[in-house]
């Protein structure tokens, strides 16, 4: 029994640093920011960086699926992890348009392909009640990249650690030894893999299991929690603005708050799985989510503000990790597939920022709200249809 834990351990840390290569990602939203100084750039050249990682995620999250049915999980992780390796080698030769938007494509496909691939090769080690939990931890030992990456650059940008005249691009050789280090230990280590019954799926078959469904919800599912998340970054700060009159600088510590309460329900959600059911829990984090939309309503005061904005970090956090685990455990035979397709609902990053536009156009944020407000709303109909 020892013998067994210390292998499962022996594999899940290699495993677990393949996670925190896949926060490398969210390094586009600093980086974009010193490109768009250094070259001088208006708000529609740089914010095409941001927007490359999801169009990626629309078009490789399927085919990646049908990859892994011919080559295996960890062959795609293992190759995942070199597209991020050459797109964090580019920037070291320079920051012209050009290169660094090849760069953030290499990026945005590498992660593509890692959040397709990683995820079910994660379940071949941890299986059954525990593949929740598990998936809330890597998503917590992603987000520690996500927060180092704008604290590294902005050390680098001060000359506070040696850069070697890269300034703030010192970001990208460190996290490249990184990837380095994830590809070395996850190509030494031993894990089986479940095999998938018959051929692999076309990629028809694959889209024709949205016709299942259980699989369409959690596909609608993963788009409301990426459509929550990525609303509330860009509108928590603009709701301070609008009702308090706050200038960008005070106000962008909400989206800091956010990722805040987001990363640490992420680690207690981690310990809370292994003791409380998903439809449990999962209810329980729908329901914070909820009355936090209320509060955003009808609040005007700072403190209930960023209480609400804490709450739907915590709420959000364990959303996606929960959803993922349902449909694999669903369609364990068809993992593969079944990931490509959740994994091509983070398009939902793209959707509804673009809804809560109209919407706050029209009716000022609480416009905006209200279409996050919609996909909490789904997210608690969801919450009736988990298996226990």
């Amino acid at each position: 029994m020892e013998n067994s834990k210390n292998s499962s351990l022996s594999k899940l840390v290699p495993v677990m640093l393949c996670f925190f290569a896949m926060g490398f990602v969210d390094l586009v939203g600093i980086a974009s920011n010193y490109v768009k100084a250094d070259l001088g750039l208006s708000d529609s050249q740089a914010n095409i960086f941001p927007s490359l990682v999801f169009f990626w995620f629309l078009i490789f999250s399927v085919p990646t699926g049908m990859l892994m049915s011919r080559i295996g999980q960890k062959k795609t992780v293992l190759l995942s992890l070199i597209v991020t390796f050459a797109s964090l080698l580019l920037p070291v030769f320079g920051d012209s348009y050009m290169l660094m938007l090849i760069s953030f494509s290499l990026l945005g496909i590498g992660n593509a392909l890692m959040q397709t691939s990683l995820n079910p090769l994660l379940s071949n080690i941890v299986r059954g009640d525990r593949l929740a939990s598990s998936l809330t931890f890597g998503q917590f030992v992603k987000a520690i990249a996500s927060f180092l990456a704008p604290y590294i650059a902005m050390w680098g940008a001060t000359q506070v650690i040696p850069t070697f005249d890269l300034g703030w691009r010192v970001l990208f050789p460190i996290y490249m030894i990184v990837a380095i280090i994830a590809i070395l230990s996850l190509n030494i280590t031993q894990i089986e893999e479940e095999k998938e019954e018959g051929k692999p799926s076309t990629f028809g078959q694959c889209l024709a299991l949205l016709g299942k469904p259980f699989i369409l919800l959690c596909f609608i599912g993963i788009m409301c929690h990426v459509g929550i998340d990525v609303g509330t970054n860009t509108t928590a700060p603009k709701i301070l603005m609008e009702r308090l009159g706050m200038g960008l600088d005070d106000a962008a510590f909400a989206t800091s708050l956010y990722f805040i309460f987001r990363t640490a329900g992420c680690f207690l959600g981690s310990f809370i799985l292994r003791k409380m059911s998903a439809k449990s829990f999962f209810g329980i984090s729908v329901v914070m989510m909820l009355i936090a939309m209320a509060g955003l309503f009808v609040f005007h005061e700072k403190t209930m503000i960023y209480a609400c904005i804490a709450l739907i970090g915590f709420g959000n956090s364990n959303v996606f990790s929960v959803i993922f685990s349902q449909a694999l455990l669903y369609l364990p035979v068809k993992k593969n597939e079944v990931s490509g397709l959740m994994i091509m609902g983070l398009f939902g990053g793209t959707v509804f920022p673009l809804a809560m536009g109209v919407a706050s156009d029209a009716m000022g944020q609480s416009g905006a709200v209200a279409v996050m407000t919609v996909g909490v709303m789904y997210l608690l109909f969801y919450t009736f249809r988990i298996r226990k």
